[in-house]
């Protein structure tokens, strides 16, 4: 098999397992040397905002140069594998990054689920939303209860559903946890350098971490052009803000 043809049907295996489940996880997004420069810059951060002392569980320490983390979006191919999604040149590049540690022993297990962007809503009021959530993880978690983070596949459809049913403002009502029915939860598991690519509707929450290691990950929140005006849609049509995905399903229906 020529490689184009290889590529096609590696993009066309991603899309599928994205519009079905809601995620994907690629591994070996990142190459080991830009991981390590990566890690040096976390470290940094850490000897600065080093967490409280008797801290467990998830720890978000501030980040005053965003600048420094940009390299692991623009400088790899994750960029642009989320455009391929959305559509060439319809992402913006976010102006924030998050380093999120799980710090053990946390024996924690999520009874319920959140969607992002309630708790800590725009300087206009609005609940921050956005399109597609790119997460790489900076350390290995082959196993579950490692701080893996937890998702339930589909709910990207189901949420959009419940919100043509009830309307975009139970996002807020419900606290950003719609009361929908749960699928079976699955834990993220990986090695350091793989990434996450999960749609902004599909439901997910911190796992317990009841290893001997802190884990580590690096979260971007992108945009589509214009999702601002048009964020109501985008919560009650899956597909709204993918292009790419929806050029894929109308050519599967030929």
């Amino acid at each position: 098999m020529a490689w184009q043809d290889k590529l096609c049907a590696y993009k066309t295996d991603l899309f599928e397992r994205f519009i079905t489940n809601g995620f994907v996880l690629i591994p070996k997004a990142i190459s080991s040397k830009l991981l390590s420069r990566i890690s040096g810059v976390i470290d940094d951060v850490l000897e600065q905002h080093p967490p409280a002392l008797g801290t467990v569980g998830h720890y978000f320490p501030p980040i005053t140069k965003p600048e420094s983390l940009m390299p692991l979006l623009l400088r790899s191919s994750v960029f642009k594998l989320a455009e391929s999604f959305v559509g060439k040149g319809k992402l913006l590049v976010p102006e924030q990054v998050q380093i999120s540690l799980n710090i053990p022993c946390f024996p924690h297990r999520p009874s319920r689920h959140h969607l992002d962007g309630v708790s800590a809503p725009e300087a206009d009021g609005r609940p921050g939303t956005f399109t597609l959530l790119a997460g790489i993880l900076m350390t290995d978690q082959p196993r579950q209860d490692m701080g893996n983070l937890w998702v339930w596949p589909g709910t990207h459809i189901i949420h959009a559903n419940y919100f043509k049913s009830e309307g975009v403002e139970s996002l807020v009502s419900s606290n950003g946890s719609p009361d929908i029915c749960l699928p079976e939860p699955m834990q993220v598991v990986g090695q350091a350098g793989d990434l996450l690519m999960a749609h902004y509707l599909l439901a997910h929450n911190i796992g317990g971490n009841r290893s001997d290691k802190i884990r580590r990950a690096v979260y971007f929140r992108l945009q589509r052009n214009g999702h601002r005006d048009h964020w109501q849609k985008s919560l009650q049509h899956p597909w709204h803000d993918y292009d790419g995905i929806r050029d894929h399903l109308k050519n599967n229906e030929k």
